[in-house]
């Protein structure tokens, strides 16, 4: 059984994922942006989930967040799944949430960030990039930095199993009815990546689709802009990626 972290999972994507791993017989813990929204997830509570709250717009709320976590006991692995497609939040939740959480949770087998294939029309430059929220980013730019921060974690932490994921287009609150994407396909990747002992799964630094292995854009590898990215986020947060083994 592996103890699974959900970040945005009171709709959509993760809390199908959710869902699946709790009638596979593994621990979960679901996550909402604040009190009301676990309503949401009430039949997901009843069946054994544990409940997270912070809205992840805020570092503030973020670090409770981590220290939540941190109290429920250690967990295996953690699928960064939380995401907004506009607005100011862009870049504090699809981006600044995901490393904040990293740097400050103790240490877990298993990471999986939700990228998407947007992220090939980004542009791979941090410079001057707002990360508070204080003006709308762009979704592709911060679903090429969520790949990249993915791909580092995996070069510095070698004994972590670190991923990003491409769910594809589908049919969610964020997608549309009219997504053309297979919604079951959308979620059995971060599924298989955090549990599965299957010969490719324990792997790190793979960009998936649909459990195959894809080339992302070439910014996603590269060690100096990874390096960059880093640099930028440590600066706006105060927070270091801690070594490990």
């Amino acid at each position: 059984m592996t103890k699974v972290l959900i970040t945005g999972s009171v709709d959509g994507l993760g809390r199908a994922a959710a869902q699946t791993l709790l009638e596979q017989g593994h621990e979960v813990v679901v996550h909402g942006r604040n009190e009301q929204r676990l309503d949401a997830v009430r039949d997901l509570l009843d069946a054994g989930a544990h409940a997270i709250v912070g809205d992840l717009a805020d570092l503030a709320q973020t670090r409770s967040v981590a220290d939540q976590v941190a109290s429920s006991g250690m967990v295996d692995a953690v699928i960064h799944n939380a995401g907004v497609y506009r607005g100011p939040g862009i870049m504090p939740v699809n981006v600044v949430a995901p490393y904040a959480l990293t740097a400050l949770m103790p240490q877990v087998e298993r990471l999986v960030y939700l990228s998407s294939g947007m992220h090939r029309g980004a542009t791979a430059d941090v410079t001057g990039v707002d990360w508070t929220g204080g003006r709308a980013g762009s979704y592709s730019d911060s679903k090429l930095f969520v790949a990249t921060l993915a791909a580092a974690v995996a070069r510095l932490w070698p004994g972590v199993f670190s991923n990003s994921v491409d769910p594809g287009w589908v049919p969610t609150r964020m997608g549309g009815p009219g997504a053309p994407d297979d919604l079951r396909l959308g979620h059995r990747t971060q599924e298989w990546l955090v549990t599965s002992d299957d010969r490719q799964a324990p792997t790190s630094g793979g960009y998936w689709y649909h459990q195959q292995r894809r080339d992302p854009d070439p910014a996603v590898t590269d060690s100096q802009f990874q390096d960059r990215l880093l640099c930028s986020l440590e600066r706006h947060t105060g927070l270091t990626l801690p070594e490990r083994a």
